[in-house]
C-alpha cells in the first residue's frame, strides 16, 4: 500500500509537471495571466507554468492574410458596385491584441469592410478602375491608424475585384466610344489645320514668283498626262493668254 501510494504520489507530480511546461516556435509568444492579472508577455521556447495559478494565450506574430467579403460601395457619383479585398496584417504586440480587444481576428475583419465601404465611397467609379494602387494606401493607411491600439500592423491592402452592374458596363463602354470618335474628330481636325497652313504658306509663295506658278501647271499637266483619260481639260494660265497675243504676226 505503501509502495502504491508512492507511485501514485509521483504520478501525479509528473502530469502536473507536464502540464506546467509548454514549447512555444519561433513565431509564437505566450501572453501569461497570474491569478486573472496580466504577468508578461514570455517565449519563444521552453516555459513554465504554475498549475492552476497562471495560464496563457498564445498569439501567432506571422503575417495573416485575410478575405475582406465582397462589400456593396455606393460611388461618390452614384454608381452601384461591388468590391472585395485582401488585407495582410500581424500582430506587433502580443499584450494589446489579447487585452485590448475581445477577438482581434473577428475585429480587425469587420474594421476592413466598413473602412473599405468609407474609402472607396468617397471616390468615383474611374478612380475605383484607375487609381487602385491609390486607393490601396488610402485604405491602409485608414485601417493601421485604427488597429495601433489593438498591437497590430496592417501592411498591406489589395483591391482584388470591382464588379460593375451589365448596365453600368455597356454605358462605359457607349462612353469610350464616344471619346475615342472625339479624340478621332480632333486630331483630323487639327491635320486639315496644319494642311491649310501649308497650303497658304506656299500660295504666298507661288505668288510672289509668277514663274514658280507655270513651273506648277507644267508639272500639274505632266501629272495628268499620265493618267489613262482620254480627254483632259487644262485651264491655260492668262499669261501664257497674253504671251502669245503679244507674240502674234500681224495681218493674222
Amino acid at each position: 500500500m505503501i509502495e502504491f501510494g508512492w507511485v501514485g504520489t509521483l504520478f501525479l507530480v509528473l502530469m502536473l509537471a507536464a502540464s506546467s511546461l509548454r514549447i512555444l516556435r519561433e513565431y509564437e509568444r505566450s501572453v501569461v495571466f497570474m491569478l486573472g492579472r496580466f504577468w508578461k508577455v514570455k517565449g519563444p521556447g521552453l516555459i513554465i507554468l504554475l498549475p492552476g495559478i497562471q495560464q496563457m494565450v498564445r498569439v501567432d506574430l506571422r503575417i495573416i492574410v485575410m478575405d475582406v467579403p465582397s462589400q456593396d460601395v455606393i460611388s461618390r457619383d452614384n454608381v452601384s458596385v461591388k468590391v472585395n479585398a485582401v488585407i495582410y496584417f500581424r500582430v506587433l504586440d502580443p499584450a494589446k491584441a489579447i487585452l485590448q480587444v475581445e477577438d482581434y481576428m473577428n475585429a480587425t475583419s469587420q474594421l476592413a469592410q466598413t473602412t473599405l465601404r468609407s474609402v472607396l465611397g468617397k471616390h468615383e467609379l474611374d478612380d475605383m478602375l484607375a487609381e487602385r494602387e491609390r486607393l490601396n494606401m488610402d485604405i491602409q493607411q485608414a485601417l493601421d491608424a485604427q488597429t495601433d491600439t489593438w498591437g497590430i500592423k496592417v501592411s498591406n491592402v489589395e483591391i482584388k475585384h470591382v464588379d460593375i452592374d451589365e448596365s453600368m458596363v455597356r454605358a462605359i463602354a457607349k462612353q469610350a466610344e464616344a471619346e475615342r470618335e472625339r479624340r478621332a474628330k480632333v486630331i483630323h481636325a487639327e491635320g486639315e489645320f496644319q494642311a491649310s497652313e501649308k497650303l497658304l504658306a506656299a500660295a504666298e509663295v507661288l505668288a510672289r514668283k509668277p514663274q514658280a506658278m507655270q513651273l506648277r501647271y507644267l508639272q500639274t499637266l505632266t501629272s495628268i498626262a499620265g493618267d489613262k483619260s482620254s480627254t483632259i481639260v487644262f485651264p491655260v494660265p492668262g499669261e501664257f493668254m497674253e504671251a502669245l497675243v503679244r507674240h502674234k504676226p500681224e495681218g493674222r
